[in-house]
């Protein structure tokens, strides 16, 4: 498993700390260096029936400042992924990618019941 987080994050801390109480093994990346490939965004859209919204950290500074919520609906998936591939601010943490499961933002219920 892949978890995508940012450090200053408390939501990716909680997250962080959860995986290591439960002894589950993850590979850390730092969204901020590392966003999500085109192809890990991808899957995770997959296992999110296709909600793009669920990929995107719409509480963000830059998401507002970009004012992506009024270009989303002109945007394609493909330019979202890509622009969500370059800017790891744009996408919704911590981001947890399974081999048959993909889970954005930390709700300890959810990720007990995956985990």
């Amino acid at each position: 498993m892949i978890i995508y987080l940012h450090r200053k994050c408390s939501t990716c801390q909680i997250a962080e700390r959860f995986l290591g109480k439960k002894n589950i093994a993850v590979t850390i990346k730092d969204i901020t260096k590392e966003p999500p490939s085109i192809e890990e965004l991808q899957r995770m859209l997959d296992f999110q029936k296709g909600n793009v919204t669920k990929l995107l950290n719409t509480s963000g500074q830059l998401y507002r400042e970009m004012q992506l919520s009024k270009k989303l609906k002109d945007m394609t998936i493909p330019e979202i992924l890509l622009l969500l591939s370059q800017n790891g601010m744009l996408v919704k943490r911590p981001f947890l990618l399974g081999s048959d499961f993909g889970l954005t933002g930390f709700k300890e219920e959810e990720w007990t019941q995956k985990l």
